[in-house]
């Protein structure tokens, strides 16, 4: 279901001091918008924010960049984010809104992007021809291995069971290697977990929630990618 449009969308955003207009700008120096320098993580598509901001706080040695491409989501996130710290400043995270089909123009290997986070995004399983959409296809993983830093992970969760085998596919032609696989994130014991509204939804419906944990390796991925998409 799609959101309603805010009247308060612009004014909330204009009024962010952790919201980055421009983001292409930016590429490759991303840390300066930190007030300090350390590892950087980040969300894509990131939707309303409520566990991304919980992350954040809870982990102040890390900066978090969530991107999402609709702006008023953006400003819901804006209001969750403030409420989660409520006095604290908001010094490690950063929203942008950002086109994940394009987001190789955004980041950059000298960002330091040590963690990508990826959770429940559109399967995009009604046609095969739109599979190339998922943001977990090998021409996304392409992109990502462009800027994620050495070694770096990709953490991915979903409720679609189509999706996360067709990811896991993907993830080994791409030369990622999943270091953490599981079946039923709620029922392992995993901690810590981040939760979101459409993750606490579909948990309580009783529907098995789809974890793993994948690191990037050297070389060359096993098959060649399409071309990067251009504007």
């Amino acid at each position: 279901m799609r959101m309603r449009r805010k009247a308060w969308t612009e004014p909330v955003i204009a009024g962010c001091p952790f919201y980055v207009e421009a983001p292409s700008a930016h590429r490759g120096h991303w840390q300066e918008l930190f007030p300090r320098r350390q590892p950087v993580w980040l969300e894509i598509g990131c939707g309303k924010g409520v566990s991304t901001a919980r992350m954040a706080h809870e982990n102040p040695g890390a900066n978090l960049i969530a991107v999402d491409e609709v702006r008023h989501v953006l400003a819901v996130s804006i209001r969750n984010a403030q409420s989660e710290y409520g006095k604290d400043p908001v010094g490690n995270l950063r929203f942008s809104a950002v086109d994940a089909m394009f987001i190789h123009d955004t980041f950059d290997r000298a960002d330091g992007i040590e963690r990508i986070y990826i959770n429940f995004c559109n399967p995009w399983d009604e046609k095969a021809k739109h599979h190339k959409r998922r943001l977990t296809h090998p021409r996304q993983l392409e992109q990502y291995r462009a800027f994620l830093a050495p070694g770096g992970r990709i953490y991915f969760k979903t409720d679609n069971d189509a999706l996360f085998t067709a990811t896991k596919r993907y993830l080994r032609e791409s030369r990622f290697e999943i270091e953490t696989l599981i079946d039923d994130l709620h029922a392992s014991g995993y901690s810590p977990n981040y939760v979101s509204e459409h993750e606490a939804l579909y948990a309580g419906m009783g529907k098995p929630i789809r974890f793993l944990i994948a690191r990037m390796l050297p070389g060359e991925p096993f098959q060649t990618a399409e071309p990067l998409p251009t504007e």
